[in-house]
């Protein structure tokens, strides 16, 4: 394709990034229910659950896991070995719908806004688009899919058993890891990286390298997704009940005793009832927060543990006073370039990566967008009537806008949508924002706000970055793929920046000024994390400090997003808490 059409090209960049921060494929319990069933018969909507024994009497858990997540799933299944665990998942199933299920169509089925939805759509406060999962298997069914481990020097920083995160990260690899089929345009962008420096090539691996390597991905050589949710076929079905649909309100605590006691949650189930379960009186039983760093520092906030005066703003009855509740959020910045192709290519999510010494993280996709459907069928989240400019204010959202909006996506070119994604994400981010409740009702999203490189060093850091991309575009093995040439790297990053991806105003000197680049056109690959951090939320147990039987499990308590791509780790923290809890309750006749 010529390079002069960009005014096509930025808005298919538009679309494909819009497709790429918020698509998330919508899932729910429709289809062939009989046969996921048959595998998970513990699985059931909300509706159908009773606190009742058949023989009289309240049924009570040993453990109640809130949130059937990435941490969750594996979590729920370890537990259920030698006790009742309940698992609750606020969304459905992610069985039996080709949208969520295959590869081929991550980029067709954008974000649903309805209560319904695979994923819940929140603009932070910097104005960048965003997602949360809403499903069984959180993040694992509707992300790109990509999996690597976390580094030694960051196990060793969390203060992990290195065996036994060695034994776990292989418990999830053999259930629902595979290698990828590494598409031609992978190759290239690997080939690139080597080129530029960032080596040696370090082939296939799922260890965290210096370099650059393919990693692992849970779709399998079919193109089919594999989520957490498949790991919950390793648990005990007699120990384990699974709800779908399942909104916890609140958690129960007794607060009779020293400390508050976790006892129990209310929660509704798919019709707007209200229900209550409780855990085991036995000594070690307890209420375990699995709901991903949004969703857990929202649920503690809203059962009255977190800040004082925010909690009586809302007449909050105060558990615990904790001031670091939904503190020190963090999410990785991205930055992405498009790179348009003079023919098709295979579609490919995030296979190839590049590890630089430089903080920062490199890594491409490719081919999404391509057919006529995509370009002229409604667009969900993505559409002019109620996407991108349902994130206005209504006041802003004229008829005229509107119009432009539909008239700019209906005129694209069928092959602006050939083309390659060249992705760059800083590792460990300086900057910090928070996370505070807009309302009592946890159906709605809180107030998040990031502060996208509000530290120096990250600005730093991405101009690195994007000085590293630019390498790339200029490199022999992508010009041979290409067909391109070295002086248009700059009409390339001009393409990235009159992109729509976020609501953040641009800049005339964006191409000039890599800085401002950097700001106006950052965008988030939902690898946010924080919130109910070690050490101020959580004890190295990942207990909640000041209050008795009450974990949180899961990226809301990580200091640093691990690897280059977080889901194995919080897959393998699931699977490694839940030995570690049964090892210090059972000893060696865990059989763990």
């Amino acid at each position: 394709m010529a390079l002069n059409n960009n005014h096509h090209l930025s808005n298919s960049l538009s679309l494909f990034l819009l497709s790429f921060i918020l698509a998330t494929l919508i899932t729910s319990s429709q289809g062939d229910q009989r046969v996921w069933q048959d595998r998970y018969p513990f699985i059931q909507r909300a509706s159908l659950f009773s606190s009742s024994e058949s023989y009289g009497g309240e049924k009570e858990y040993d453990y109640i896991v809130v949130g059937g997540g990435t941490a969750g799933c594996p979590l729920a299944a370890t537990l259920s070995q030698n006790y009742s665990v309940l698992l609750l998942e606020r969304g459905g199933v992610p069985f039996a719908n080709i949208n969520v299920s295959f590869l081929s169509n991550f980029h067709i089925t954008l974000a649903d806004t309805s209560a319904s939805s695979a994923s819940q759509f929140f603009v932070s406060t910097d104005g960048v688009f965003n997602a949360r999962a809403r499903v069984l298997g959180g993040g694992t069914s509707i992300n790109a899919g990509f999996y690597t481990r976390a580094s030694t020097r960051y196990v060793k920083k969390a203060g992990w058993d290195a065996k036994l995160v060695n034994e776990s990260y292989p418990w999830v690899e053999k259930q629902i890891v595979h290698e990828p089929i590494f598409e031609p345009w992978q190759r290239v962008v690997r080939d690139s990286l080597v080129e530029v420096g960032i080596a040696p090539n370090n082939g296939f691996t799922y260890d965290h390298l210096y370099g650059t390597k393919v990693g692992g991905t849970i779709f399998d050589k079919y193109g089919r997704r594999h989520t957490a949710a498949e790991l919950l076929a390793s648990a005990n079905a007699e120990n384990l009940d699974v709800l779908i649909h399942a909104r916890v309100q609140k958690i129960i605590f007794d607060t009779t005793g020293l400390k508050p006691r976790a006892v129990g949650v209310h929660f509704k189930d798919e019709n707007g009832a209200q229900h209550v379960a409780h855990i085991s009186k036995r000594r070690r039983s307890e209420v375990i927060v699995a709901c991903g760093a949004i969703g857990s520092p929202q649920l503690l906030l809203l059962s009255g543990i977190g800040p004082k005066a925010d909690l009586e703003k809302l007449n909050i009855s105060v558990v615990h006073d904790n001031k670091f509740v939904g503190k020190h959020m963090s999410d990785n910045p991205l930055n992405s370039i498009f790179v348009p192709f003079n023919r098709p290519v295979n579609q490919s999510l995030i296979e190839t990566v590049g590890i630089t010494k430089k903080g920062v993280y490199i890594e491409a996709s490719s081919g999404f967008s391509q057919s006529p459907d995509s370009i002229h069928c409604h667009h969900g989240v993505a559409s002019a009537e109620i996407g991108q400019l349902s994130t206005i204010p209504p006041k802003r959202r004229t008829q005229e806008a509107i119009e432009a909006f539909k008239r700019n996506k209906k005129d694209l070119p069928h092959e602006a949508f050939h083309g390659g994604f060249i992705l760059e994400k800083i590792a460990y981010p300086k900057s910090k924002g928070q996370l505070v409740l807009n309302n009592t009702n946890v159906d709605d999203n809180p107030i998040v706000t990031f502060n996208y490189f509000s530290h120096p060093k990250d600005l730093r850091q991405c101009v690195k970055g994007i000085r590293i991309v630019k390498k790339l575009l200029r490199s022999k093995p992508f010009l041979n793929f290409t067909k391109g040439n070295k002086q248009t790297v700059e009409k390339l990053l001009n393409m990235s920046i009159t992109a729509n991806i976020n609501m953040i105003p641009r800049h005339t000197n964006d191409t000039k000024s890599l800085k401002q680049f950097c700001k106006d056109t950052v965008i988030s690959i939902w690898h946010y994390h924080g919130g109910c951090h070690v050490g101020h939320v959580v004890n190295k147990d990942y207990e909640v400090i000041g209050v008795h039987r009450l974990r949180v499990i899961d990226g809301s308590t990580f200091h640093e997003s691990p690897g280059t791509n977080p889901q194995a780790t919080v897959m393998m923290l699931g699977r490694y808490m839940g030995v570690k809890i049964l090892r210090d309750r059972l000893g060696r006749s865990a059989g763990l």
